[in-house]
């Protein structure tokens, strides 16, 4: 029995995948959970399109987080925040206002999509990790000042 599935099954497949199981586990388990439906070739078709347009909008992201990657590459941040006289600041540098310091020059960028390699704590220059799209990543050096 051919069917395809709606989500990931974990030994049997992922997502949109077109598999070949026993008919009683098919008819009595996958359809009736919802994790599949039936492989007819209606099915199969409207499933081929669906992919064609999801693998569109994809290289479509993938696209747009290249451009936004090759234009942050020569970013440079001041973010500022209160210091001690040992230059270790109050709390900590954090995603959001990296993030509204980028939407200050104009580049619109996600916060749960920064990270740090070393958290800053102290006066001083660090990298902020963007992580644009799966495959496209992009480093922003940034500095932080006393204010």
């Amino acid at each position: 029995m051919e069917i395809i599935l709606k989500q990931d099954v974990k030994h049997l497949g992922e997502k949109d995948d077109i598999v070949v199981v026993k008919p009683g586990f098919g008819r009595n388990y996958l359809i009736p959970q919802g994790f599949a439906t039936l492989a007819t070739p209606s099915a199969k078709k409207v499933l081929a399109e669906n992919i064609k347009q999801a693998q569109f909008k994809q290289d479509k992201i993938k696209k747009d987080a290249t451009e936004l990657a090759a234009k942050l590459e020569n970013v440079k941040l001041s973010i500022g925040a209160k210091a001690g006289e040992t230059g270790k600041i109050f709390g900590k540098v954090n995603s959001i206002q990296i993030a509204d310091a980028l939407k200050a020059q104009g580049y619109d960028v996600d916060r749960r999509r920064i990270t740090f390699e070393v958290e800053p704590k102290t006066i001083g220059e660090y990298v902020a990790n963007l992580n644009l799209h799966k495959e496209v990543k992009v480093q922003v050096p940034f500095e932080v000042v006393a204010e």
